[in-house]
């Protein structure tokens, strides 16, 4: 916001100056006086709202990257739980097939009491293939397509959100920037209206009006165009 103000207080200066200076040689030509004084008013209003807008947006990047990163760590956390649910699933599995290979039923409905509800649904689409003489049926459970985990699913989802606010946050970044360029353009008007104010020789007085008039409309159209939080 700095570089904002100090583009108004400029302006103002300018203004100032311009009327300090209102009589002698540039007495001769008001609407250039007017002009340049309409100038330095928009660019006033102009490089406010644009360091409002770049001041929002940053706030609004820096809020997305916080998301971001404390929905990042609740995925890390979703999917470490999932690998100790999988390992879980494993260690009790090879438990079953261990009381299976002993025919010790009591411990085999054991371990089929401890699998996880979601394990559970697999195992009995699994033992459908008849695994134990079945060679082409898969490996485990875990291999089947009904085989699912509740928390690697809730970390994918939070892995995705959390890029979505990342991307958020730089788009906001790239929006605040665009205004800052858009006041590096306002300072850049405020020069060459303040160099046009040192001649008294109207032509080049004029050209340089017209530039920093060329480059307002840029800015405006920037303004305008722009998002606005």
């Amino acid at each position: 916001m700095s570089e904002q103000s100090s583009n108004v207080e400029i302006a103002h200066k300018i203004n100032e100056q311009a009327h300090r200076h209102g009589s002698g040689s540039h007495r001769q030509s008001p609407w250039i006086e007017i002009a340049e004084a309409s100038v330095l008013a928009i660019v006033a209003v102009a490089t406010a709202w644009s360091g409002y807008q770049a001041t929002k947006w940053d706030a609004v990047s820096n809020q997305n990257y916080s998301l971001a990163a404390s929905t990042n760590m609740r995925a890390q956390e979703k999917a470490t739980l999932a690998g100790q649910d999988r390992l879980y699933d494993i260690v009790t599995f090879n438990g079953w097939i261990a009381a299976e290979s002993a025919g010790n039923k009591n411990l085999i409905a054991e371990y089929e009491r401890r699998f996880r509800p979601e394990y559970t649904v697999a195992f009995l689409a699994w033992q459908k293939l008849d695994p134990l003489h079945n060679a082409s049926a898969p490996s485990g459970p875990i291999f089947m397509p009904e085989y699912t985990n509740a928390n690697a699913d809730e970390s994918r989802k939070l892995a995705a959100d959390a890029k979505e606010y990342f991307e958020k946050g730089v788009n906001s970044r790239e929006t605040g920037d665009h205004y800052v360029k858009v006041s590096v353009f306002l300072a850049t008007v405020l020069l060459l209206t303040a160099l046009g104010q040192r001649f008294e020789i109207l032509g080049p007085r004029i050209v340089l009006l017209m530039v920093a008039f060329l480059l307002l409309l840029i800015s405006a159209f920037w303004i305008i165009t722009f998002p606005r939080a």
